[in-house]
């Protein structure tokens, strides 16, 4: 699914501490926030391999919950909420797409690598693409409580990710013509770093 889709998800999951217990709100969304987009940061190193952890992520939010309890600080409970946001940005991911540049093919059998088991996960599609009107629709219907429920800046934040996630939706069928196109020029010393999809437009089966 696409990044703003993710990045409210993270900070929905924060929303329940933000509203009983108003003085854990910034480091609650806060945590939501940067956990729900830091599994995207491999985009292009081993994209939905480097930094997703779809079994360990999980695991670890269990222990950061229990630590949050046991010692209730903005700390301990921005991390418990990151983890679990980065957990569900990894489940969400399997729910989606495969790693394919017109992923509405659905052609690519890899959606996220489960270094556990040592492969890869096979997408189950139940939202078709990142930045399909499904996938725009689910990232609109958390950002209603979110807006209504939060304050500045957090807000501002839903809104900005909406209209991202919106003009994405509207450009994404565009968007996988171009890349070919434009990463097929990327300088040879950085061209390392562009998934191969970019660079050709084939499947990453």
């Amino acid at each position: 699914m696409m990044l703003p889709t993710h990045a409210l998800v993270g900070m929905a999951l924060g929303l329940p501490i933000a509203v009983f217990a108003p003085e854990l709100a910034p480091a609650a969304l806060a945590g939501g926030l940067l956990g729900g987009v830091f599994p995207d940061l491999d985009l292009y190193s081993g994209h939905r391999r480097t930094l997703h952890f779809p079994t360990l992520y999980p695991v670890a939010a269990v222990v950061a919950a229990v630590v949050a309890v046991a010692v209730t600080a903005p700390v301990s409970v921005g991390l418990a909420v990151g983890i679990a946001a980065a957990a569900a940005h990894c489940r969400m991911d399997v729910y989606g797409s495969g790693l394919e540049l017109r992923p509405w093919e659905g052609n690519s059998r890899r959606a996220v690598y489960d270094h556990v088991s040592g492969e890869w996960i096979k997408p189950r599609r139940l939202v078709s693409y990142d930045g399909s009107p499904g996938d725009l629709a689910l990232a609109a219907t958390v950002a209603v409580p979110l807006y209504l429920l939060v304050g500045w800046p957090y807000d501002a934040i839903v809104l900005v990710a909406v209209g991202v996630g919106a003009s994405y939706t509207l450009l994404r069928r565009y968007l996988a013509e171009l890349a070919p196109v434009v990463f097929g020029v990327v300088p040879g010393a950085l061209s390392k770093y562009v998934p191969e999809r970019y660079r050709n437009g084939e499947t990453e089966r």
